[in-house]
């Protein structure tokens, strides 16, 4: 997989989690930033998507808000 994975999540989020286990699962690196801590990461989580709400993952340039199990596999090309 060529593609850079990116999540901005909180410790709180249960579907930031998900997300995250789904990714270990199917051995995808992927790089999370906790924007409950990390203001600089939340603004700019904020400015990309236009919301407060995680998670917000990037694969790639393709923003997928939420934890959208069959649009992420689709996006990484795994099974969901």
């Amino acid at each position: 997989m060529d593609k850079t994975v990116t999540i901005y999540s909180t410790p709180t989020c249960h579907f930031c989690h998900m997300a995250k286990e789904f990714f270990t699962a199917h051995n995808v690196v992927f790089t999370d930033y906790d924007v409950a801590s990390d203001l600089a990461k939340r603004q700019e989580m904020v400015q990309k998507s236009g919301q407060m709400g995680v998670p917000v993952i990037f694969v790639g340039d393709e923003m997928i808000i939420g934890f959208d199990q069959e649009r992420i596999a689709s996006t990484l090309g795994i099974a969901a």
